[in-house]
């Protein structure tokens, strides 16, 4: 099975791998298509952090329904309240397995999340 990647960063990564039926989503961030930080709460930040996971699993042909497992961030765990609100959102029905943790995050934003889904082709 050969890997493929799929889009670019300004760091050394990939925003996606697709490893056979696995689709591999690095963590995505709060910024938008110009790369500026989505300012604002936890909401506004985790609703731009998941339609970029969606945009990244876009690029390697699956979507948010085949997410079987996310690893979130959280810069403050008194945060966990609004960002639930708006993961439940795009996760409303099956949602996929979950860690979440309280970390400091490398920039200076208040949620992080990486993604891994199974889609068959």
């Amino acid at each position: 099975m050969k890997k493929q990647v799929f889009g670019t960063s300004h760091v050394p990564l990939s925003p996606a791998v697709r490893a056979g039926d696995f689709v591999y989503v690095s963590g995505q961030v709060p910024v938008d298509a110009q790369g500026n930080i989505v300012h604002g709460g936890i909401k506004e930040q985790t609703r731009q952090v998941l339609e970029n996971v969606k945009a990244a699993l876009a690029l390697a042909g699956a979507t948010m329904d085949e997410v079987v497992k996310t690893t979130v961030w959280l810069e403050d765990a008194r945060d966990f309240g609004g960002f639930n609100q708006v993961y439940g959102t795009f996760f409303a029905k099956e949602p996929p397995a979950r860690t979440t943790a309280e970390s400091r995050l490398m920039i200076d934003i208040k949620v992080e999340i990486e993604a891994i889904a199974y889609s068959p082709r």
